[in-house]
């Protein structure tokens, strides 16, 4: 399928467009032109797709949705998403937004009005409400919320009411913005058959719609990945073990997780299924300011787009910006204009290398996955599909070892020499990608 084999390209609206903080719920002001203004450079990069984190009307951060209907007006009009994605997929470019299901703002207009008439509404069925208790913002009644923060109500996916609602917006959000695919925000608290009522309402009108989940915890969630559920999940499992491998100089972690979730063994969990790999997102430390040695940060995104799964890039870490969590993430997320785009020019040039390799590589999409030869500091590991043979090596230390993976020759896909691969030789801090002749 087209998500196979795209590299993502993840986007915060709300912080790439410069957004305000908090929405006044006033004028529109026009800002995703921001976003298509980028295009160009995105298809130079080779990104084949963009997830969009929330752009619907909220009141501070997107997750705490009053219209999923509206884009939110600090970022511009329905009819200028619908012209984004159309100048998206003009370029090639497939579009998925991010649904947020679990939970809304107090703001959105069913909760107002269980606000404003208590047990005289149904609207009191959408959410779980306890008329006996209180809550924080003293509204006469408690009601369930997402992990202790009340000011995002938990939905009451049950009501068959909310269900019609929330299924209606998704055929808005495809019939209006053609867009591609959701990401399923928290979908780790959404229970399998909401899974299974998005993939028949979304698949009715587009077949390869593309459904990834947020799954945070290092849980089997591998039943959910089928046709009649989810294409994929977030793989934070291999996220942490790349960045702790690397900043540990331990790489049997980052290859523990990489048997555990995709080798040819009887109990891995997700062979022949593909997450979404990331080295950083708009919820954690960007790669550049995690990484301790800044040297292996091309290693790093070269194990990104090698291993099993599918490659995903948060805007400006491209360019190796560094970010925090402080500040309610206000760093992880800034505007476009920001961004120092000259700072690491090489990385650039590495991502756009890597994404046309494995875009040309069935065995780098979705072919098996075997270790080869691991040491603390440098591991090889092959992928195979079809008869397409590719070894990667990574070395994330000042030696130079020489690694004996297999007998004949290669070649690395990065700089178009031949080697032995039964006598490797790993320059300090680099990584190959060998294609077995």
């Amino acid at each position: 399928m087209w998500f196979d084999e795209s590299t993502f390209y993840q986007i915060y609206p709300l912080g790439f467009c410069g957004a305000e903080r908090e929405n006044d719920f006033k004028e529109v002001r026009h800002r995703l032109y921001k976003i298509e203004e980028e295009i160009p450079r995105l298809k130079e990069l080779g990104v084949g797709a963009v997830i969009f984190n929330p752009l619907f009307e909220s009141v501070r951060h997107g997750y705490d949705t009053v219209d999923f209907y509206r884009v939110d007006r600090r970022l511009g009009t329905n009819e200028e998403l619908k012209r984004l994605v159309g100048a998206l997929h003009a370029a090639g470019i497939k579009v998925a937004l991010d649904g947020v299901f679990n939970h809304v703002g107090r703001e959105f207009a069913p909760f107002k009005e269980v606000r404003e008439k208590g047990e005289d509404t149904d609207y009191r069925f959408w959410f779980n409400i306890n008329f006996n208790g209180n809550s924080r913002y003293n509204d006469g009644f408690d009601y369930q919320n997402w992990e202790g923060h009340p000011e995002l109500v938990k939905l009451r996916l049950e009501n068959a009411d909310l269900q019609n609602y929330l299924m209606d917006a998704v055929r808005f959000w495809i019939r209006e913005f053609d867009i591609d695919g959701l990401r399923l925000d928290v979908s780790y608290l959404l229970p399998p058959w909401f899974f299974e009522l998005l993939r028949r309402t979304a698949g009715e009108l587009k077949e390869d719609f593309f459904l990834v989940g947020e799954v945070i915890h290092c849980t089997n969630f591998a039943q959910h990945l089928c046709p009649t559920r989810l294409n994929s999940i977030t793989n934070y499992e291999c996220y942490k073990g790349m960045l702790s491998a690397f900043n540990s100089d331990n790489l049997f972690e980052i290859e523990h997780s990489l048997t555990r979730l995709f080798s040819s063994e009887p109990w891995a969990l997700y062979t022949g299924k593909r997450m979404l790999n990331f080295v950083d997102n708009h919820d954690v430390i960007r790669a550049y300011s995690a990484l301790k040695e800044k040297r292996n940060l091309l290693n790093l995104y070269t194990l990104l787009f090698t291993m099993p799964g599918i490659p995903c890039i948060y805007y400006g870490s491209e360019f190796g910006m560094e970010g925090d969590k402080r500040d309610c993430d206000i760093h992880l997320r800034p505007c476009i204009d920001e961004v120092d785009k000259s700072a690491h020019p090489e990385l650039c040039a590495h991502i756009k290398q890597l994404a046309a390799i494995r875009k040309g590589s069935r065995a780098l999409c979705y072919g098996s996955y075997k270790k080869a030869t691991l040491s603390n500091k440098y591991f090889s590991f092959v992928r195979e599909w079809e008869g397409e043979r590719v070894i990667v090596a990574v070395n994330i230390s000042d030696g130079a070892p020489t690694l004996h993976i297999e007998e004949g020759e290669g070649v690395d896909l990065l700089t178009g020499e031949r080697h032995d691969l039964s006598a490797l030789a790993l320059p300090p801090f680099s990584a190959g990608i060998y294609k077995k002749n």
